[in-house]
């Protein structure tokens, strides 16, 4: 239940479901311009990847997409991807070590720590260096990369305007599904990982100005990036009665998997800040890593969308699928461990897809659609977006059948990681940097708790019109630390607390003077019984008062008062509906095993 507040005390607060007004037009407008240039970096990013890419392995200045399976093993495979941490490590040293790591975790940290503000380096730099980390073999995707660039967009564009920090996190996230929607063409994914992940928040001021990019991203994909899902693919997704069952064991393994992937990653990180040399040349020797597995299997290198296509088309063999699984994953880990640029969107979905593939050639169907469901799982449950893993899985292909397995399969990864595992390998780097951050979204209790429900009624009052003395007198020897003042008709006009009664004992002429002379206030704020608690929440906060009169909403007459210990009871009530469990048919109740062992030390004594 949303609020509008008030500007004056008397001015009538009205409640509603929703909190949105008219800037909320203001904020799609602004989302449009942003998703357009997000777009236009999307398209850049890609071209300046394939640039480097065609330059450092095939000698040639062409910005056409191409595969690194193509590239001959060689000691320049080893050296390319070193110089390209080398490179990178230079840029985070002297230009913006904000463009270390894979992008969203600098994106939330902006976004729940920062204001939302981002600075132009950030935007210039973090392209760059991705497309140099992927171009020279990194085992990266593009995509975290460009939702930290068209975030960057986003929020610059927005520090142009006086807007609030809440309008710039909008605009921020706008810019980065914008770009995310250009990449892969999945809008509906891209805007379910902006509520998953980003927006800390579901409400019509974000979720309609995010949508509106997404939406306009995907008008402009087709003159930029093609028509069609990125992998085109059909596979039958008719299963046994038991084959939902399978598809949530498939989950399940693939958590595990998803969890042991995030431990090892910060285990690898760990050992890298134990090295006795500058952060600035981790990437070089994470670079090393790639290059060396690269010997081994040069598909492993670069983005590896073709191996998905492979993976989910089944034109590959058990052996190439193993050698990918292994390799690919040793070098994401030690690279991006190792603080380079680059996203995790693509080598999640090649990891889960290889599991998926080989645990799918024993089982009934394609290895193509289990493959899938690897894919959706691994997504899932890293990053703790089941509905997006599902739902950007089906916009890939265009496969929409599959969609009750994928969510099968997501939802029972992310349980398992989030049972077993404290945070998700996105947020476990923000806390490392000493922030906290809670992924469970709720209702705040102070919404929809009425006044009424918390507040002290029939309160002791003062009348406006007694002498200060005799207030001095009711305060020195009364029970409260404060009491209202209320005119002839009993309308509030003000507080006098006992330090109000100290200060005027002090005071010499002023015995004999009316207590409204010294404490009528026509600015007092105060509420009704029937505004829910947040609105005096508000108040409170904006006049430093501890304490608000509430009133009758007709003839503004006090009937009472809230204090700050009395809204305390609103979130007392929601904690105890979290914690307390009671039976109400059959009347068995599971008793804690504290009592258990307590009673069967009674028994074993008597």
């Amino acid at each position: 239940m949303a609020i509008e507040k008030a500007t004056t005390p008397g001015e009538r607060r009205a409640l509603a479901d929703f909190r949105a007004d008219r800037r909320l037009l203001m904020l799609v407008a602004k989302a449009v311009v942003i998703a357009v240039a997000g777009t236009v970096a999307a398209w850049m990013l890609l071209a300046l990847i394939a640039l480097v890419t065609n330059l450092f392995w095939f000698g040639k200045l062409d910005a056409g997409a191409v595969s690194l399976s193509k590239a001959t093993p060689s000691l320049w495979m080893v050296c390319v991807p070193i110089l390209g941490g080398l490179v990178i490590g230079l840029m985070a040293r002297f230009g913006s070590e904000k463009i270390r790591g894979h992008g969203i975790p600098e994106a939330i940290e902006a976004i729940l720590i920062g204001g939302s503000r981002m600075s132009p380096k950030v935007a210039v730099l973090k392209p760059i260096s991705s497309a140099i980390s992927i171009g020279t073999g990194g085992p990266f995707g593009a995509e975290g990369p460009i939702i930290m660039t068209g975030g960057a967009i986003g929020s610059l564009f927005a520090q142009f305007f006086h807007l609030s920090a809440a309008e710039r996190k909008t605009l921020l996230v706008a810019g980065a599904v914008a770009g995310m929607t250009a990449i892969f063409g999945t809008p509906v994914a891209a805007v379910l990982l902006a509520v998953e992940l980003l927006l800390f928040e579901w409400r019509p001021r974000s979720f309609i100005p995010v949508t509106a990019a997404a939406v306009t991203a995907t008008i402009l994909r087709p003159a930029l990036f093609g028509t069609g899902p990125l992998f085109p693919f059909t596979a039958d997704p008719t299963l046994p009665w038991w084959g939902l069952l399978v598809c949530v064991g498939l989950g399940a393994l693939t958590g595990l998997v998803s969890c042991a992937l995030t431990t090892l990653l910060y285990a690898c990180e760990d050992l890298f800040e134990r090295l006795p040399i500058h952060w600035m040349w981790w990437p070089a020797l994470g670079g090393l890593m790639v290059g060396l597995g690269g010997m081994i299997e040069p598909r492993a290198l670069g983005v590896g969308y073709d191996v998905i296509a492979d993976l989910l088309g089944g034109h590959i063999v058990m052996s190439a699928v193993l050698l990918i699984l292994c390799v690919k994953t040793a070098i994401w880990l030690v690279a991006l461990s190792s603080g380079t640029s680059g996203g995790v969107l693509a080598p999640l979905l090649i990891l889960g897809g290889a599991m998926g593939w080989l645990v799918g050639s024993a089982l009934p169907g394609e290895p193509g659609y289990w493959a899938l469901l690897g894919m959706a799982a691994m997504l899932g449950g890293t990053m703790r977006a089941p509905l997006t893993g599902a739902l950007f899985a089906v916009e890939l292909t265009g496969d929409m059948h599959a969609l009750p397995a994928l969510l099968a399969a997501s939802a029972a990864a992310y349980a398992v990681t989030v049972l077993l595992l404290k945070r998700s390998i996105l947020t476990e780097k923000i806390a490392r940097r000493g922030q906290h951050i809670t992924r469970e979204y709720g209702i705040d209790p102070h919404q929809f708790t009425r006044v009424s429900d918390v507040m002290t009624w029939h309160v002791e009052t003062l009348p406006g019109h007694i002498p200060v003395r005799e207030a001095v007198a009711v305060l020195e020897t009364g029970r409260h630390q404060a009491y209202p003042v209320v005119d002839e008709e009993g309308r509030p006009i003000g507080f006098v607390t006992r330090a109000d009664a100290l200060l005027w004992a002090t005071q010499i002429g002023h015995a004999d003077e009316r207590v409204d002379e010294r404490v009528s206030d026509a600015a007092l704020p105060f509420v009704h019984p029937n505004d829910v608690t947040a609105q005096a929440i508000d108040f409170m906060l904006s006049s430093d008062l501890g304490r608000l009169p509430v009133v009758d909403p007709q003839s503004s007459i006090l009937v009472g008062l809230v204090t700050r210990k009395d809204l305390l009871k609103a979130q007392a009530a929601f904690s105890r509906s979290e914690t307390e469990r009671q039976a109400y048919f059959g009347g068995w109740k599971m008793r804690p095993r504290s009592q258990k062992v307590t009673d069967a030390k009674a028994a074993s004594s008597s």
